[in-house]
This record gives structure tokens, sequence and C-alpha cells, in this order.
């Protein structure tokens, strides 16, 4: 049953005469207590907090002054007290908690300065199981949510970055605070604490292998980048990272270039998403546009794959991400700038290649420091009217799988390699998905249709166009292999990819027709391998 409430209105102004300040991150504290101080605020503070202020010369009173109770149990309770929270909760203009305030001898609070205990760096950094729960902040969250939903009459401030605005406000309010900002920084509070709160229940959801799709769920980041717009121009955004140290766009290290837009960071994560799963042994080099692949290659040398990817669609190509899955060189670099590029990352970038890009300032460079684990687990969300849909990554990789050749000719050696690279690809693109490959390049890529078939005759329509932009007597998905990222609902797709010259097909298999499908393979002598997984990919 909801709680009744008096509706007494709160003033606009409040004088701030006395603050507590409890923080873990002390970044410009004592230039805020001294402007504080010089206000002639009263100054409530505890352990490091008000050791860093003493030690700085300025009056300040220990929590345990005002409790009358000394820290306890290594100081985790130090703030749980009624005159603390009673300083924080009472509504000033409210009869009643004025005579509670002089009956218990509670002293109220104008303004609050606390941040957390830095439990998101602690998982970060790998810290074990008792160091990170430790580093729970119990009495942290409880004051700055008691002080938010007081905003008529307290000001919580969580932020660093806010003290600067905070005092001009008080200097420009003759050291009172207006309900407008009070609002603004409850808000704020609000978003810390519950960003604060997702961050430890997944820790503890992986920590304690607990149920990941629970009754409950809690989403939670910290905003680090604010872009100028986002898919379309009239379209806000903001990129926030949620703590997960997986290796990518969001994570990565920017060397040079302009900043990121929404796009940019949305193709570059799928570049590199792709070219992780490779590994890094052999050379592989994936070009991406509009989050979709547009060239995809292994070879001997990252430019041979780059060239090998860069001719898959050169035209496409134009203006597109790249990614690399190894150590970016001068040359390959040099290959790069070629063609208008908005994007290149790669786990490293050697001396010589950030020299080759500095020319172009503009183009973003972007060092990961790894690749992403296309086995590990991870969520992916999705918001629909009312609420997000909630998925595992797809962590299915094709070396993992059975494969079932299906059809009375087995592929031979060649085209089993080349099967498992195009199925690797296809987990990438855009469904209805059809990739075609030859000797580890990408040689026509058909994504995003409504039809299967559609996909299959786009992809070679693309390996036409490649072949007469290299001056080549005919497409190379003569003598290629297919992968569709899930089953042929029916023979036509299958045969789209015969008429375009494919040997071999890989796809998961588990259609109503499959054995329509598997005779039509095995009448234009066409190997067949089923997965038994699908990929599709919206």
């Amino acid at each position: 049953m909801a709680v009744a409430a008096k509706t007494i209105a709160p003033p606009d102004r409040v004088p701030v005469r006395r603050a507590l300040l409890s923080v873990s991150d002390k970044t410009g504290l004592v230039e805020l207590a001294t402007a504080l101080a010089q206000m002639d605020v009263a100054l409530v503070s505890t352990g490091g907090t008000r050791r860093a202020l003493a030690d700085a010369g300025l009056a300040v009173a220990d929590i345990s002054e005002v409790t009358g109770f000394p820290e306890i149990m290594d100081g985790r309770v130090k703030t749980l007290h009624p005159k603390v929270h009673g300083g924080l909760l009472a509504v000033r203009n409210d009869p009643d908690h004025q005579a509670a305030m002089t009956e218990h001898g509670i002293e109220g609070f104008d303004l609050v300065v606390v941040n957390l205990y830095p439990f998101e760096e602690v998982v970060a950094s790998g810290g074990d199981e008792a160091t990170t729960i430790e580093n729970i902040d119990i009495g942290g969250p409880a004051m700055v949510r008691a002080s938010a939903k007081n905003h008529g009459h307290v000001a919580i401030v969580t932020d660093p970055d806010d003290y600067d605005m905070v005092l001009g406000h008080l200097s420009d309010g003759k050291g009172t605070t207006d309900l407008a900002t009070r609002r603004r920084l409850a808000v704020k509070a609000f978003k810390r604490t519950a960003s604060y709160d997702a961050a430890v229940s997944r820790w503890m959801e992986t920590a304690f292998d607990a149920e990941p799709f629970d009754a409950l769920d809690a989403l939670g980041g910290r905003r680090v980048a604010t872009m100028r717009y986002g898919e379309n121009p009239h379209q806000a955004a903001a990129l926030y990272l949620t703590g997960e140290t997986r290796p990518g766009a969001a994570t990565a290290r920017v060397l040079q270039g302009k900043p990121l837009s929404y796009n940019n960071i949305n193709d570059t994560d799928a570049a590199f998403e792709l070219v992780s799963e490779f590994g890094a042994e052999t050379p592989a080099v994936a070009i991406i546009k509009h989050a979709n692949p547009c060239g995809v290659a292994r070879a001997g040398t990252l430019i041979d794959a780059y060239r090998a990817a860069f001719d898959c669609d050169r035209t496409s190509a134009f203006g597109g991400i790249v990614a690399f899955n190894r150590e970016l060189d001068a040359e390959t670099a040099r290959a790069v700038l070629e063609i208008f590029t908005e994007v290149v990352i790669a786990p490293a970038i050697s001396d010589g290649a950030r020299e080759a890009f500095a020319g172009k300032p503009n183009l973003r460079l972007l060092q990961t420091g790894g690749l992403a684990d296309p086995r590990a687990p991870g969520f992916v969300v999705r918001p629909v009217a009312g609420g997000y849909l909630k998925q595992g990554r797809d962590a299915a990789v094709v070396d993992d799988m059975a494969l079932r050749v299906v059809t009375k000719r087995a592929p031979d050696a060649r085209e089993m390699d080349d099967l498992k690279f195009a199925f690797q690809v296809a987990k990438h693109v855009k469904s209805n998905a059809i990739v075609y490959a030859r000797d580890g390049a990408t040689v026509g890529i058909g994504a995003g249709q409504m039809s299967r078939v559609d996909s299959s005759r786009i992809a070679a329509r693309k390996a036409i166009d490649a072949a007469e932009a290299l001056g080549l007597a005919e497409p190379k998905t003569k003598g290629s292999v297919v992968a569709s990222d899930a089953f042929f609902p029916f023979a036509d797709g299958l045969l789209a990819a015969v008429e375009a010259g494919a040997t071999a097909v890989i796809q998961p298999g588990g259609s109503m027709r499959d054995d329509q499908v598997i005779e039509a393979a095995d009448a234009h002598g066409i190997a067949m391998v089923f997965t038994g997984t699908r990929h599709f990919r919206h």
C-alpha cells in the first residue's frame, strides 16, 4: 500500500549552513570544502574524508561527534544512525518533523557530498571476491538516496565534476540553492545509485552463477561520451559503459581522429566482433559498412588480407570501417589510406602505422589491446515498446559444431576450410544472410533481405560487379563455397548458389524440405554440410 503524503510545498531557496562530506574519490575535495568554509558552511565528515580535510587545515567535525557513537566494524557502520538520516530526511517546514528534530537533538544537513566506494573499478581490475564484496558501499547509497528523496530541502552532489557548478550556484544565490538545481542533482543521484546497484547485481550474477533471466533485471551504465546526434541528425545519442571489459569500439583507446559518432561506434563494434572471430593466428581483415561486412579475408600477411577483403566490394568499402586482428603495420596502413576510410581498429597499431595515419587527422584510429573472445558469454539488449528484450550473446563458434555432411559428395579440404570461414562471416551478416567465399576471402555477400533467395542473388550480383571492376573474365563465385545463416526453406536459394558457381554449401539444416534441398544439391554434384546451429542477426 502506498504511503500517504502531506501536501507541504518545499521552499525554492534553501540556505546552506551545514554540509556532510563523505567521498571515496577525493578529487577536488579540499578545494570544495575550502570554498564552503569561506561561505561559513559548517563541515561534517567521515573517516578518510575528515582526515584529508583536517590535514588541509580545515575545521571539520567527525561524524561520531554527531551520532555520539564511534565508527565500528572497520568503518562498515558509521553513518547509519538517526542523527544522520534524520538530518537528511527531515522536512524542515513540517512542524511535526521540526518537533522530532528538537526532541532528539537532530540538526539538518543542507548540502550532502557523497561518492561511492569504487566497486566498478575493483571489478574491472580483477579484484578477488572478498575485496570486491568489501567495496560494496552501503552507507553511501543510503545517504545519497535519503538526500535525493528530500531534495526539497537538501542538495545532493555525487560527482566531482559538479563541484564547480555547485559552488558557482551557491555564490550566485548568496549561499542558497534553488529547487530546480536540487531537483537536477536528485535525478543524477538516483541514476548513480541505480547504476551502482546494477553493477553489483551484474557482478554477483556472474560470480555466484545466478539465473541471468530472473524475474527482475537491472541495467546501468556510466556516460563517457555525448554524440552530436544518433543514427540521424534529429536523434540525440550518448555512449554509456557498463563495466564489461570486452575489447571493442566502446572500450578502445582512441589514438587520433574526430569524435566517434553513434554510427561509427555501432559499425566499428560490428567490425571488431567479426574480425575477432578468427583469433590472432592468421592475419584477418573485415571491412564494414552500415554494420554489415562488405569484405572479409584471411591471408598470409595483413596487407594481402586487406587487399582480398577490399576486392570483394570496392564500391561499398569507400567510407567504411576496417578492422584487423593483429598489430597494424605501416605498409597495410598506407594501403588503407588509398581510399577514404572512416575508422580503423586493431588490437595494436605500430609506430609506423600511426605515422602514416597522422597525415589524415580526421580518420579515427582505435587500439583495443586485445581481441574479443567469440566464445565468451554476455548479453544483448534490444528495446521494444514498453520494455526490452534480453538474450545471451551469440557465442556459437563453427569450430565447436558437430558438422555433418548430408550429400553424396563430401567437401574436399579446401572447400571445408572455406565453408567454415564463410559460416564465421555469415554469423555477422544481417539476416537473411548469404556469403560466398573462396580461398579464405569473401567474394559475394547478400545481407538483410526478406527472402533468402534474394540474398543469394544479390551476393552473386555483387560478385559480378566486383569481377568487372577487377577486370576478371568471370566472377569469383565460380568455384566458391556458400554459407547461409539459416536453413534453405526451399531449393531455390541453393539453386541460385549453384547458378552463381558455388561447389559446396554450409547451412544449419532443419527445414521441413531439407530432403528436397539435399536432393537438389546431389543432382548438381554439390557438397553440403549441416551445422545444426543457425545465426539469425537483426
